[in-house]
């Protein structure tokens, strides 16, 4: 009888890590739902209904994560259906690994003055920016063994395996067609970097980089060609398509919301988030079809297959020796 896996001690040293990151910042978000502003030097702001919703919005998500990271420590968390968990983690590292990069440099650059400023005291900049990352450091590698463990086949396989593909010529299309999209989208952002408060300048550079180094590592994918492991180019996919959707999506649900947060926003801001979310959505649709197809093959190992469920191991081999024993 073959069991789950237990998590190693990696895997749960980081979930732990994760959720204590962001333990404070759902508490934070409850009281500002419920009406104590605590840390905020304008209640008015907190008490605008596009903020609310915004609060309501951030808590959600970061709950979310929180049940993820409890998932990566369980069994039960390699039963789950992998769109379930991959969907809301390709979202998530889209946002965090942005924030977990550029936090730390902007706080180095710039000190304890890049917390000043805006109706928000410092300590819950502090508080807010050290959970993101924290959670963003501890989500990424609990996931990072937890896939390990999952779908160990991503990990080991070249780039250049030979697969059936029916879609192939389609995502040879996307690919090259997305590519083109998304260096115009990061050229956009990186021409930001000049001029912009520090933080938006980080971000601007980590956000454009990313476009173009997942849009080249998609290519990459579909060509299937060159002799080095297929998950250096499957990560560069996942953050680059995660980071347009992701930051795409926010600007554009701020946008609608027409909040305080939104004042900022406009004109070819608008456009790049848009296309941003677009790019980023279907560079993930390919790439996810990409994964789809290239399971099962190999020697008997899936790429995006879940783990084995008691018994099946032990069908599997009593088949594969009746077969055996046949063909003699």
């Amino acid at each position: 009888m073959t069991e789950a896996p237990r998590p190693g001690i990696g895997r749960v040293t980081a979930a732990i890590v994760a959720v204590a990151a962001m333990l404070p910042y759902l508490t934070l978000k409850i009281l500002w739902l419920a009406g104590h502003y605590v840390g905020v030097g304008a209640p008015d702001l907190m008490a605008d209904p596009a903020m609310v919703g915004m609060n309501a919005m951030t808590f959600g998500m970061d709950a979310v994560g929180l049940v993820l990271a409890l998932a990566f420590t369980m069994r039960w968390g390699l039963r789950l259906p992998a769109w379930l968990v991959l969907l809301p983690l390709w979202v998530g590292s889209g946002l965090l690994s942005v924030v977990v990069v550029s936090a730390p440099v902007v706080l180095v650059a710039s000190g304890l003055d890049a917390l000043d400023g805006g109706p928000i005291e410092p300590w819950v900049y502090a508080m807010v920016y050290g959970g993101f990352i924290g959670q963003g450091v501890g989500l990424m590698a609990a996931f990072a063994l937890y896939a390990r463990d999952r779908w160990p086949a991503v990990f080991t396989t070249r780039l250049a395996r030979p697969f059936p593909s029916l879609t192939r010529p389609l995502q040879q299309v996307i690919a090259w067609a997305a590519l083109p999209v998304a260096v115009l989208l990061g050229g956009v952002m990186l021409t930001r970097v000049i001029g912009e408060q520090p933080y938006l300048a980080v971000q601007n550079l980590l956000r454009g980089t990313l476009a173009i180094a997942g849009a080249l590592g998609l290519v990459a994918l579909v060509r299937g060609r060159g002799r080095g492991p297929f998950w250096r180019p499957a990560v560069l996919v996942w953050l680059g398509s995660g980071t347009l959707f992701a930051w795409g999506l926010y600007a554009m649900v701020v946008a609608a919301a027409a909040g305080p947060l939104s004042a900022a926003e406009g004109g070819v801001e608008e456009f790049v988030a848009l296309f941003g979310m677009l790019t980023g959505l279907v560079m993930g649709l390919c790439a996810a079809f990409l994964l789809v197809e290239r399971s099962g093959v190999g020697s008997g190992v899936s790429d995006v297959q879940a783990v084995q469920q008691p018994l099946e191991g032990d069908d599997r081999e009593r088949d594969r020796g009746a077969a055996d024993q046949r063909h003699r």
